[in-house]
């Protein structure tokens, strides 16, 4: 049986990780993971991540980032999902706590921050908000 929302499941498996306080979550990968796994390593969200083959399926580690004994990411909630999208215009992006967070929108260009995006012009589909 296939997921309907393998990008909210990538959320939730990081967010029960860091509330278990683990090293690290492995997840089935694809190609728009891994672009929000980099979107979070540039931002300072998580450590880094890497591709691993386990079996014949592709596997992605993310490395979770503490400071303090507390998980760096707080808010971490999906916006954009199947059954509704939500695309935005570069004047219309919305900003995470008053810009303090980071919103992962998948452009025409790539996945990438708020930041980028406004800043090269695009606007897109408002995947998550990370904070």
């Amino acid at each position: 049986m296939s997921m309907s929302d393998p990008i909210a499941d990538f959320l939730t498996r990081i967010r029960n990780a860091q509330h278990a306080h683990k090293i690290e979550v492995n997840v089935p990968s694809s190609k728009l993971k891994i672009a929000i796994a980099k979107v979070l390593k540039d931002e300072g969200y998580v450590t880094d991540y890497s591709v691993s083959e386990r079996g014949s399926k592709p596997v992605l580690n993310v490395m979770l980032k503490y400071y303090q004994g507390k998980p760096v990411i707080s808010l971490l909630k999906r916006v954009s999902r199947p059954g509704l999208r939500r695309f935005h215009t570069k004047s219309d992006l919305p900003s995470v706590i008053g810009g303090l967070g980071v919103a992962i929108v998948s452009t025409p260009k790539g996945v990438m921050s708020d930041h980028n995006a406004r800043k090269i012009g695009q606007g897109g589909e408002v995947l998550c908000f990370v904070a």
